[in-house]
Order: structure tokens, then C-alpha cells, then sequence
């Protein structure tokens, strides 16, 4: 008998329920439970696995309908469930790793007086995230977005005590509500256009579109992909949301929450293949962000903010490789499977170096640790061969698949988006040497206080199990075209076109990777890192300040806001209540009169009374004579 799918949803979810209803009761088994909980789900998804396999291709989705959720007027949306190929890839990614960073982090939150509560908001993610992923309509997936938007600002803020992750929270939340809006006036469009907000019902009607009603979706799509999964303009959030609890960078800002925008546009791949406007959007928006995290990644001397400048540029490779079409969907899910295990392998072998040094998270406070850290410093490179792309390491597989799909785009267009892409391996070669080589090589820079050691066992297992999956995921699913042919009853087939040998490209790839790595070397093997860092050129600078990302924010954003509020604002006191409070002053001054009138006494009203009677009477006289 077939596991039901809600039940991937419902054991976080019921964790997350009990954890928090218990509160400080369950203090000492909280963390098992939310544990307990992860793993369950991910048993479930691996059950549920299975039984696909089992199945024909045409046979392997299955559909659950709970309830009749809205039913107003002509919208009838029930709440109802969806796992296909597409959507089992992320149910193993996001319980598989989840679990794994669940167990990470009994032990790295063991001290932590809020531990229990922390891993009630690890499972309310799970929920959220899985429910995004699972929903068979855009309004359940709208459902978990939000979720998944809460539980991020909880976890982003769970050290509220610190103003810089308050802050933070605060900061992430915002930025998504600009993309939130993308998704939900999409789905004002679709329910205008359409009439209704199911996959099935949008893709089928999709072809009978106007291409101007598809590309209006598709960018408000897009804008909620900016949103969550830190793509420009929306990227701001991502370097502040390091304040958070390292468990908490591995799980929602490196294998699960940053995907969800590229879930998005390849689950809407009817629409976007029909609205090339759109697509060209989002490959725009996929090749400039790459770029730019990886820029912002060679200045940042903080390791958790390079890991999530390179999370940024990494996703940018998915987004791009997203808007080419049926050419690269399969690699963009290829690169966001993989890039789950090695850059989550990455964050907690992080976390693992912050134990080790009293939380320093300042790279120029190392050095010399692959000693102190064998386990961490094994875990880590195998993750930092991977993320550069190394054969016959996942990351090689992955990002050498979208260049070639970018590079198979053809005529100038071939030409950008293939340089762009080389170009960001290049660099990625170049931040992660350096992250290696300051904090695994050289001679010692921590303080006297500190007595680096390795992680216990609960922390370096999920790293070690996170390395073997950085090491074997790429091969096996690109061995045969694995994952192309899983994905094709969602995304379609697509007959790969080569414009240059694909051994033409792997040894260009690797070229340019090695001149990133000596050129780090150059820099920080051979020479003494400084505890401080030099000035800088102007790029450095430009880089450790995000590119300017906030300045542009503010002043493109937020300043006309602002100036658009305080004109509403001087309108409503102007004009609205102007108008308001001049019509009540009229009434005033009208009552004032005739309370003049109104004197109380009989001689005035008789007296009155004579002189209306006598104008009558001459009007009357005039008149006849007239």
C-alpha cells in the first residue's frame, strides 16, 4: 500500500506542533523529537521513492486531493497534493540534508537555552518548504512560501538578543514581502486570465494565452524567484542572514529555502517556454547574479559570508541555466542537487571552525587548522573540490552541463552567457582557494585563548555523509543522462546540441579553474595573511560592501518609497483631511449664523414674521404691475 503524501508534511509539521505547544516541558527530548520527526519524513520520501521506481514513467505521478479548500464564487481550488519526479527530488533533498543538519546541530545547540525551540522552527521549515514543493496549485504552493518566509525569520532571528540578527530577520523578511507580491498578483493574473490556479489548469491553458498575459506572469514569477532565492535586485538579505545559527545557513540559505525560486520557474516551465521575453529575463537575471556573488565572495573575509556570496553566484548558475529552456532544465536541478550536499557540507564544516575558534568567524583569525581539524579540513576540501567543479566530483558534472547548455544557446548569445559562465568558475576557483588557504593553511593567527579542536562525532558524521554525497551525486545522476530522463515527464525531452566538444569545454573549464586557484595561491599561500585587511582597491572595497547592493536598494527603492509615502502621507493631510476638516468649519460657521437667528426671544421671531409678510406682499404688488 502506498504511503499517503501528506504524511511528508505532517510529522514536522506535528513536531514543529508539539515542540512548541509543550514548551519548556520538553526541553530535555526536544531536540530528539524534532530529529525523530526529520527522519521520519525523509523514510517516508524514501518509501514513497521506491514505489516510483516501480512505476511506469506515465504512471509515476501521484495526486492527492484532501479537501475542497476555496470554493468562492467561479475559483474552486481544493487543497491538494502533488509528487512527480520533479517534486521527489526535492522531498529527498529537503529531508535527506534536513535530517542530516538536524543531527549537526544536537550538538552544535547543545549548550543553547533555546535549543528546543530552535528545532521546532527547523521542523516548521521542513513543513513549509515540503509543502511549497508538494502542492499541485499555485495557491498551495503560495501557502508554503510564506511558511517557509516565517520560519526563515524566525530561524535568521533566533539570537534576537543581538541586534545585528534582529536586524537581520528583519531585513530578509522585508526583501521577500517585495517578490511575495510577484507571486501573488501572478496568481491575480492567472485566476483573471485563466480562472484558475492549479498546474494543470494554468499549463493547459497556457497555449491559448496571449504572449503579453504569459510574459506578465512569467516576470511576476521571476520577481518571486529574485526574492527568495537572493537573485539581483533581491539579493540584499542573503549576506546579513549569516547572523543566524550556522545549522541554519546549511539548511535554508545552501540546500533548501535560496532553491524554491529555481523550483518555481522550472515547475512554470509551460508557461516561461512560451513567453520568450520572460526566459530572457530570467537568464539575464541568472548570468549577472552569478557574477556578481562571486565578486562579492573574493572580499569577504568573514567565511560564513563568502560561503553565502558563493550560494548567491551558485544559484545564479541554476536561474540561468532555468531560463534556457528545455536545454537546461534537467542542469539546473542537476546543479541545485548536488550544490545541496556540497555547499551544506560546506556550511557546517563552517560551523565545525567556529566551534573549534570560540565562534571567530573572521578568516584572518586562522590559519594552520587542517591539524586541529582533520575531519572538518578533509570534509570541507572534498566540498571545495566539488563546489570548483573538480573531476569526477559532483560540482564537475553539474556547472560543466550549463555551460555547455549556455554555450549551446548559439550566435552572440551563446558567446555572453558561455564567457559569463567560465568566467564565474573562474572566480568561484579564486574565493574558495582563498577560503581554504586561510583557514586550513599557513602559519597560526588565533589568540592564545583559543585551543582549536574537532567537533564531536553528532557534528562530523552529517559532515562526513554530506562529502560523500559532494563526492558520488554528480556522476550518478548525470551517468546516462539519469536525471534528464527522470525530469522529462515534467520538463520535457530535449535532444542536447554540442556547438563546441564537450572535451573542448572541460579542458577550457579546467584551464580557467586552475588559473583561479594559482592566482589565490599566489596571494594567500605564499604570502603572510595580514590580521587586518589592506585597503584595498576600489573593487575591494566595492565587493566588501556588496557592490553597493543596499546603496542601490536604498536609493532606487526605498528613497522613492519613502518620498511616494510622505506625498500620500501630505496628501491625505492636505487634501483628504483638508477637504474634511474645511467642510466640517463650514458647517460650523453656518451654524454659528443661524444660531444668531435663533435668539429665544417673541418680539424678534414677530418681528420676523412682519417683515417676510411685508416682502411678500410688494413682491405680489410688483408683480401685477409688471
Amino acid at each position: 500500500m502506498t504511503l499517503p503524501v501528506w504524511l511528508l508534511i505532517a510529522l514536522p509539521l506535528a513536531g514543529a506542533l508539539v515542540l512548541l505547544l509543550a514548551g519548556k516541558r520538553s526541553d530535555p527530548w526536544g531536540h530528539l523529537l524534532g530529529t525523530a520527526a526529520a527522519l521520519a519524513s525523509f523514510v517516508c520520501a524514501a518509501v514513497l521513492f521506491a514505489d516510483m521506481l516501480g512505476r511506469d514513467a506515465e504512471q509515476r505521478a501521484m495526486h492527492q486531493s484532501l479537501f475542497s479548500w476555496v470554493p468562492v464564487g467561479e475559483l474552486r481550488v481544493d487543497f491538494g497534493l502533488q509528487l512527480d519526479q520533479l517534486s521527489m527530488c526535492f522531498a529527498l533533498l529537503i529531508t535527506g540534508v534536513g535530517s542530516l543538519i538536524h543531527i549537526y546541530s544536537i550538538g552544535y545547540m547543545k549548550e543553547d537555552v533555546g535549543r528546543r525551540r530552535f528545532f521546532a522552527y527547523l521542523n516548521l521549515f521542513l513543513a513549509a518548504m515540503l509543502l511549497l514543493v508538494l502542492a499541485d496549485n499555485y495557491l498551495g504552493l503560495y501557502m508554503g512560501w510564506e511558511g517557509v518566509g516565517l520560519a526563515s525569520y524566525l530561524l535568521i532571528g533566533f539570537w534576537s538578543h543581538k541586534p545585528s540578527a534582529a536586524t537581520a530577520a528583519k531585513k530578509a523578511f522585508v526583501v521577500n514581502r517585495v517578490g511575495d507580491i510577484g507571486l501573488a498578483v501572478a496568481l491575480m493574473v492567472m485566476f483573471s486570465a485563466i480562472g484558475a490556479v492549479s498546474f494543470s489548469g494554468v499549463f493547459g491553458a497556457a497555449p491559448q494565452l496571449g504572449e503579453g498575459t504569459l510574459t506578465a506572469i512569467g516576470l511576476l514569477l521571476l520577481l518571486a524567484a529574485c526574492g527568495k532565492s537572493a537573485q539581483v535586485p533581491l539579493q540584499s538579505w542573503l549576506g546579513d542572514a549569516m547572523e543566524g545559527p550556522t545549522p541554519v545557513s546549511a539548511l535554508i540559505h545552501a540546500a533548501t529555502m535560496v532553491t524554491a525560486g529555481v523550483y518555481l520557474i522550472v515547475r512554470s516551465a509551460p508557461v516561461f517556454d512560451l513567453a520568450p521575453h520572460a526566459q530572457t529575463a530570467v537568464v539575464v537575471v541568472g548570468a549577472v547574479t552569478l557574477l556578481f556573488g562571486a565578486i562579492v565572495g573574493c572580499a569577504k573575509d568573514d567565511i560564513k559570508k563568502a560561503l553565502a556570496a558563493s550560494t548567491m553566484s551558485q544559484i545564479g548558475y541554476m536561474v540561468l541555466a532555468a531560463g534556457l529552456g528545455p536545454a537546461g532544465y534537467a542542469f539546473a536541478i542537476m546543479h541545485l542537487l548536488t550544490h545541496g550536499f556540497f555547499k551544506a557540507g560546506l556550511f557546517l564544516g563552517a560551523g565545525s571552525v567556529m566551534h573549534a575558534m570560540d565562534d571567530e568567524v573572521n578568516m584572518r583569525h586562522y590559519g594552520g587548522l587542517r591539524k586541529a581539524l582533520p575531519v572538518t579540513f578533509v570534509t570541507f576540501g572534498l566540498g571545495y573540490l566539488a563546489i570548483i567543479g573538480i573531476p569526477p566530483l559532483a560540482g564537475f558534472f553539474s556547472k560543466d552541463g550549463i555551460i555547455e547548455a549556455a554555450l549551446g544557446a548559439g550566435g552572440i548569445k551563446g558567446v555572453i552567457l558561455g564567457t559569463a559562465t567560465i568566467l564565474g568558475a573562474g572566480i568561484t576557483a579564486f574565493y574558495m582557494t582563498r577560503v581554504m588557504l586561510m583557514t586550513f593553511f599557513g602559519e597560526k593567527r588565533w589568540a592564545e585563548h583559543n585551543h582549536p579542536h574537532e567537533a564531536p562525532a553528532v557534528m562530523t558524521w552529517p559532515m562526513i555523509l554530506l562529502a560523500v554525497g559532494s563526492v558520488t551525486a554528480g556522476g550518478a545522476l548525470a551517468l546516462g543522462g539519469t536525471l534528464q530522463h527522470w525530469l522529462e515527464p515534467v520538463v520535457g525531452a530535449h535532444e542536447a546540441h554540442h556547438a563546441v566538444p564537450v572535451w573542448v569545454v572541460t579542458v577550457v573549464v579546467l584551464a580557467v579553474v586552475a588559473v583561479g586557484i594559482l592566482i589565490a595561491y599566489r596571494m594567500y599561500g605564499t604570502r603572510a595573511v595580514p590580521a587586518e585587511a589592506p585597503a584595498g582597491s576600489a573593487l575591494t572595497v566595492a565587493a566588501r560592501r556588496d557592490l553597493y547592493g543596499d546603496a542601490f536598494n536604498e536609493r532606487v527603492l526605498m528613497a522613492p518609497g519613502a518620498q511616494l509615502t510622505r506625498g500620500l502621507t501630505e496628501l491625505d493631510d492636505e487634501a483628504v483631511d483638508g477637504a474634511a476638516g474645511g467642510l466640517a468649519a463650514g458647517i460650523g460657521r453656518l451654524s454659528d449664523g443661524l444660531r444668531q437667528v435663533q435668539t429665544g426671544f417673541a418680539r424678534s421671531y414677530a418681528l420676523s414674521m412682519l417683515a417676510g409678510a411685508t416682502f411678500v406682499v410688494a413682491l405680489i404688488l410688483a408683480v401685477n404691475l409688471w
